[in-house]
């Protein structure tokens, strides 16, 4: 009989989380508490309208570092300065939701961000108004699942993370809570 594992984040949310959540807002149910819907990856890459094997590697990274498949995103409209045709796949996206949002936010916060060259935390003010967190990466080097020798390229992500929060500071304090270094203003 296999043995299912709760992830280390999902754990402390449930353990640790919800309640310090519940006495620092003052909310009466734990269901109030916001949490973690999902965490979207996304990849563009541009020169997938020139040379179409290039996003084939970059599908190829972002399945390695996810552990699923990523869906291609395809141009939303024409732009001819760029060589782009409205339908053309210039890009691939993975959203993860359940245990496996929980540990590649793990893997994210304990070995991928300390990778990153002169890094000073994230960045406070990346919260849209639907109070959620985009940050980007420069590299895709930084998970150490992909290996130097058999990259194609160095290729940057965006990843923004989903939470279930009405206002940006409540998804702030969850996301510091969850361990995300955020730099001080």
């Amino acid at each position: 009989m296999e043995v299912k594992t709760v992830p280390r984040l999902k754990e402390k949310y449930q353990k640790e989380i919800i309640p310090e959540m519940m006495q620092e807002f003052g909310y009466k149910n734990p269901y109030q508490v916001p949490k973690l819907e999902k965490i979207v990856i996304n990849m563009g890459v541009g020169e997938a309208t020139q040379n179409p094997k290039a996003l084939e590697a970059a599908a190829n990274d972002l399945a390695i570092i996810t552990g699923q498949k990523p869906l291609m995103t395809k141009a939303k409209k024409s732009i001819a300065g760029f060589k782009v045709r409205a339908g053309n796949p210039i890009g691939c996206k993975v959203t993860l939701r359940g245990d496996r949002m929980y540990e590649f936010l793990d893997r994210l916060l304990s070995t991928a961000l300390p990778r990153i060259r002169d890094f000073r935390g994230l960045s406070p003010s990346s919260f849209d108004r639907g109070a959620n967190y985009s940050l980007g990466v420069d590299e895709q080097l930084i998970f150490p699942e992909l290996e130097y020798d058999k990259m194609e390229k160095v290729r940057g992500m965006d990843i923004t993370l989903v939470a279930t929060a009405e206002i940006p500071e409540e998804t702030q304090a969850l996301l510091k809570k969850m361990g995300l270094p955020f730099r001080e203003r």
